[in-house]
């Protein structure tokens, strides 16, 4: 698939209902690559960009000086951003990495407001991402405060489960909030 072919694909089946400008929006992406190691995004920072996944893998995580905590991961065809942040002009608590190579489509905040300026339909797509992004805090929340480890794991294995071949076990077991011995352990009796 061609890089605007993903993003178009994205954009039509999330939202269907913006057609207006949406050609204008796919053609002002730019595609960036990047190594596995690199940060995209550092604490105490303002997210400046929309961030579209072409191929490859980056973890999100939260940091103190005594350890990371793993808090999401993303892949293939899904946005990367600190929406909060970037909505909001805010400063992230987030910190972002690539933990493979990693090919983005990326569309400044800049080039994003002249667009929501020119077309209504992008009041739309941050209306949508943002009770999007509400939703998936409030079932994060939920999940790890309702239910057990071997129950989170389950969880990724049904839904997410190209964690699984594409994520170190270690960031895992980082996001599970769990040693990877500990890990280790649930998938053996899981198998």
């Amino acid at each position: 698939m061609k890089h605007r072919d993903k993003i178009e694909a994205f954009f039509k089946n999330n939202f269907p209902f913006n057609k207006e400008g949406l050609d204008d929006l796919l053609c002002s992406f730019e595609v960036k690559r990047l190594k596995k190691g690199e940060l995209i995004l550092q604490s105490n920072e303002i997210e400046k960009s929309l961030k579209f996944i072409n191929s490859g893998y980056i973890r999100e995580y939260y940091s103190s000086e005594s350890k990371e905590i793993n808090i999401n991961f993303y892949g293939e065809l899904q946005f990367s951003s600190d929406i909060y942040s970037f909505y909001t002009s805010s400063k992230t608590k987030k910190w972002q990495e690539c933990i493979s190579d990693v090919e983005l489509q990326t569309l400044s905040k800049e080039k994003f407001d002249i667009l929501l300026e020119k077309y209504n339909c992008g009041h739309e797509i941050v209306h949508k991402s943002i009770q999007n992004l509400i939703k998936a805090k409030d079932d994060l929340e939920y999940n790890r405060t309702t239910k057990d480890t071997e129950e989170l794991y389950n969880d990724i294995l049904l839904y997410r489960s190209d964690w699984l071949l594409n994520i170190p076990q270690y960031h895992i077991a980082s996001y599970l909030n769990i040693t990877p011995e500990t890990l280790s352990r649930i998938r053996k009796r899981i198998s």
